[in-house]
This record gives C-alpha cells, sequence and structure tokens, in this order.
C-alpha cells in the first residue's frame, strides 16, 4: 500500500475567476496596504461585492483567503514513505526553500509582510494573525510530515520535529526576509535562490542526516 505526504495546493479548491480576484487583491495590497477595501478589491477584479462576499464572508475572509493563495506557493513535493531515499528527500527540501525565498522576496509577499507587521498588536485588524496562521505555521504543517517522513525512513535523527522545522527554516532565510522589509535592495536571482536552497538543504542534512549524527558520536 502506497503511504506518501501529499503537497496540499489551495488552486485546487479554487476557481480560476476565483484565483484571478485574490491576485488582485495582492497587487492591491502592494500598491495601497492599508486601504484594501472590498470596493476596491471588486473594482479591480471587475466584479461584484455581492460576489465578494459570497466567496469570502467579509474582508478578514477575503485577507485570509489572499494570504493562503501566497503561501499556496510554496510548494512540498510528494514523497513515498516506503520508498523515500536520500535522493528524493533532499530534491523535496530543495523546492521547499527554493519555493520559499521567491515567494518572501517577491514584492506582493515583501509589501503584505510589511502590512501584517504594522497592524500587529494595533487593533486595526487580526492580518498579523491571518499572515502568521497562514504562513509561517501554515507551512510548518505541510512540511513537518515530510521531516517525519525522514525520520521513519532513518534519514534524518532529531527528538521534535517542531525544532528541526525552525532550523532548517532559519538556514533557509537566513537575514533574507528581514533585510527585504527594511528596504535593503537584496538581488535574489535564480541562480542565488538555487544555490541557497541546495546550501540550506545540506546544511540542515550536515546538522540532522542520520549517518552525520552517528559518525559524530
Amino acid at each position: 500500500m502506497l503511504h506518501s505526504v501529499q503537497d496540499i495546493d489551495t488552486s485546487e479548491t479554487l476557481t480560476e475567476r476565483q484565483q484571478a480576484v485574490l491576485d488582485a487583491a495582492l497587487r492591491l495590497l502592494v500598491e495601497e496596504g492599508d486601504n484594501l477595501t472590498m470596493t476596491a478589491v471588486a473594482r479591480r477584479a471587475s466584479c461584484s461585492k455581492e460576489t465578494l462576499y459570497k466567496w469570502f464572508g467579509d474582508r478578514d475572509g477575503l485577507l485570509n483567503a489572499t494570504v493562503q493563495w501566497q503561501a499556496s506557493k510554496v510548494r512540498v513535493a510528494a514523497v513515498d514513505r516506503e520508498r523515500l531515499d536520500i535522493g528524493s528527500l533532499t530534491a523535496s527540501l530543495e523546492r521547499f526553500a527554493s519555493d520559499w525565498l521567491k515567494v518572501i522576496s517577491s514584492d506582493t509577499s515583501i509589501a503584505l509582510n510589511r502590512v501584517a507587521v504594522s497592524h500587529a498588536g494595533s487593533g486595526k485588524d487580526d492580518l498579523g494573525a491571518i499572515v502568521l496562521q497562514n504562513g509561517r505555521f501554515a507551512l510548518a504543517r505541510r512540511l513537518k510530515p515530510v521531516l517525519e517522513a525522514g525520520r521513519q525512513a532513518g534519514l534524518l535523527d532529531f527528538e521534535d520535529a517542531e525544532t528541526a522545522f525552525r532550523t532548517f527554516f532559519g538556514l533557509v532565510g537566513r537575514d533574507v526576509q528581514i533585510r527585504l522589509l527594511l528596504g535593503d535592495r537584496v538581488e535574489l536571482t535564480e541562480a542565488t535562490i538555487g544555490g541557497d536552497a541546495r546550501r540550506a538543504t545540506q546544511q540542515f542534512l550536515a546538522l540532522f542526516g542520520a549517518n552525520n549524527r552517528l559518525q559524530s558520536l
């Protein structure tokens, strides 16, 4: 029986029209930040407010869906638990790392995170919590099963999946996201991102690879 860890793709639950509306909302967040309204999104997306309320409920629902849509661009490649080897595990981790670096370095994510940080604790709305729940925390829920599969296959050695995830997350992101948020013009080309993703994965495997841990004892 095949037991695999599947990537959860938000795009599978959205129509193309809904995806277009969320893309319009993301563009407005980049351009206007705090001023995102249902009226503005309806106008930009050429749809009625009634349609937005039907699909997303209210402004918080729209923000939730928008963040989920952006986060879905970070994919976690499916792995076969019964046939998992170091090659397929490495490929899955590198893909996650590459996708995440592409997403956080986009103008859209930079603008979204800046707005979320500015709203945190302000009482304006729950955008900070929305970004945490549908961004970082959701990514952890999607990648941890892959890490657990690696441990079950004898490829990884760690006591706590959350600690392992946070370590990998830190190795991938380093100081890139905070520099981007503060306006540093970090140039992340496809080649740079690919190299960073491979380097972070190899560093993670050096720390948590079962063979490496045994050799260090």
